[in-house]
């Protein structure tokens, strides 16, 4: 009868094991070294926590073993964890100092007590197991599209049951006016996942591009397939959104795609999304192109692109200006988030108002500069001269080939640019010593007299202040905050340089002062005819940023 008892204890033992692991879907071997575990403990307790004690359950038939661990040495200082060698070779002739020998114990009566301190071990290494499977299904899930049922919300942020793990939706990741109430289905994209004390969390969001982008990839097969690629997203979430799609395949129109038959797939998108109205872009490799189209469903009439600055200046007739710009600048707003350039909208009045006032003032800087009557200043000007420093060093023949000049003048012209130019050098190294700027700092690559000047107004003097500096801190930067974009002026904004060239700047007064090593040279292909010549860069030195009409 007692070895019935014992059969029927271990086969108990063994379907407790197989029941808490289908049940927690962890692995067997898990539950099972969570149970010798707290049968150690229990052992610990009753024989002294001084003790090596291991127990081991066999897999097959549930067979406890107990035994104590003795470690084989010369000399026995503590006789609950040592044993002497000439001890130890009378049990395994073969016993060497260092190691382990086991020594078997009889079988645990449990009491009160230690049985609930083996339950409390166990179901706290059964819950570690349970959130390490959680955090390793879910770690590469990062990306995907998961459904889940609304466990509970609070503070705005709603618990969702996945099934075999439970995740969060913040109160920011959620679309504005949802209410979700307990058994909600709701569907969401994975961003995060990570390891925390009280386990791990999963973060999901129904806000952000990403989730729109997944979203089209279930609807349309077209881009599961990889035939229409999804370039970007830019998303007023809830309201309105943006996205900009491109086909691989000639033959096959991205935006009908994502459309469907009679809207249908760009629908359930929407209905998705509560609402939100999406506007689907034909992507394109040219920036002018694509930004007018992320513009719709404003017209354009003009772009004029500044690729150093990343700026573009869009053009749009006078009726168009509200549409082009919309409710609370969110048309501007998304297609130069779904872009990647700054857009600055202006109508034809405007456009034509700020011309002429460039006009008259780059006329006026000729007359100032050149000494020469308004007449000749303005023929400057219309051909497209901007600065003194371009007329003073373009080839004589550019200057000469204006209608109503010869070579003389060509001349004549240059000339005085050369020396208004020195004076103007002159004056601004005099200004440049007196606010303390070092002589040093004017050898810095790329670094100008115009520029030391600004840098001593600035508190910049030696090579070390200026590669200390950051790249905002001199082509200025943008803060947004409630619901405002507020620009940051940066010393060098007014000479209109970018920022790679602002970037190099720094690196060039790193390189200077001794912080960093000068980057390896890299060598420069030269863009060559068919007969192997060098072919020059058309269209002279007093190029404007790049006006496309439209």
């Amino acid at each position: 009868m007692a070895q019935a008892g014992i059969s029927a204890n271990r086969l108990e033992l063994l379907q407790i094991a197989d029941a808490v692991a289908r049940e927690k879907s962890i692995d067997r071997t898990l539950v099972l070294s969570a149970m010798e575990d707290a049968i150690q403990k229990a052992a610990k307790s009753r024989y002294g926590s001084e003790n090596e004690i291991r127990a081991e359950i066999d897999p097959r038939t549930g067979e406890i073993k107990l035994s104590r661990l003795l470690e084989v040495v010369e000399r026995v200082t503590l006789d609950a964890t040592e044993i002497a060698i000439k001890d130890a070779k009378k049990r395994n002739p073969e016993a060497e100092v260092g190691d382990f020998i086991a020594e078997p114990l009889p079988p645990l009566d449990f009491g009160r007590v230690a049985a609930q301190n083996a339950k409390q071990v166990i179901v706290q290494k059964v819950r570690e197991a349970e959130r390490e499977r959680q955090f390793e299904e879910y770690k590469d899930r990062i990306g995907e599209i998961v459904s889940g049922i609304v466990k509970r919300a609070e503070y705005g942020n709603v618990m969702i049951d996945l099934g075999r793990a439970e995740a969060i939706v913040r109160r920011d990741e959620t679309l504005p006016r949802e209410n979700y109430k307990l058994g909600d289905r709701v569907r969401a994209y994975v961003y995060d996942v990570r390891r925390e004390n009280r386990g791990p969390q999963i973060f999901l969001s129904r806000t952000r591009p990403e989730f729109m982008a997944k979203l089209f990839a279930q609807e349309v097969p077209e881009i599961y397939d990889a035939i229409v690629e999804i370039k970007s997203v830019a998303r007023d979430p809830g309201s309105r959104a943006k996205i900009a799609v491109v086909s691989k395949d000639s033959s096959i129109d991205p935006v009908g795609a994502c459309v469907g038959m009679r809207g249908s797939r760009v629908q359930a998108v929407v209905n998705e999304l509560q609402g939100e109205k999406i506007d689907i872009i034909q992507w394109s490799a040219d920036a002018a192109t694509f930004i007018v189209n992320a513009l719709a469903p404003a017209e354009v009439a003009k772009v004029v692109l500044d690729e150093e600055s990343e700026r573009i200046e869009v053009v749009v007739p006078d009726e168009q200006l509200s549409l082009a710009i919309g409710r609370k600048g969110q048309n501007v707003r998304l297609a130069s988030q779904l872009t990647g350039w700054d857009i600055d909208i202006l109508t034809e009045a405007e456009e034509s108002e700020r011309r002429q006032k460039e006009f008259a003032e780059r006329t006026a800087a000729f007359i100032n500069a050149l000494d020469v009557d308004e007449m000749i200043a303005q023929l400057l000007v219309a051909e497209g001269f901007t600065s003194v420093e371009e007329l003073a060093f373009v080839e004589a023949h550019e200057v000469a080939s204006i209608e109503g000049f010869d070579e003389n003048t060509a001349q004549e012209i240059q000339e005085r640019a050369r020396e208004f130019l020195e004076r103007q050098e002159s004056e601004l190294t005099e200004k440049r010593r007196a606010l303390g700027v070092e002589d040093e700092l004017a050898e810095v690559e790329g670094v100008t007299t115009a520029m030391l000047v600004a840098f001593g107004e600035n508190g910049i003097k030696t090579v070390e202040d200026l590669a200390d500096c950051a790249t905002d801190d001199l082509a200025g930067w943008q803060e947004r905050a409630h619901g405002q974009t507020k620009q940051h002026p940066g010393i060098l904004q007014s000479f209109n340089a970018g920022k790679p060239a602002i970037e190099q700047l720094i690196l060039n007064a790193r390189v200077k002062a001794g912080w960093i090593e000068p980057p390896a040279p890299v060598e420069e292909e030269e863009s060559v005819t068919e007969a192997g010549e060098a072919q020059p860069d058309e269209g002279g030195s007093h190029a404007e940023p790049e006006e496309k009409a439209l």
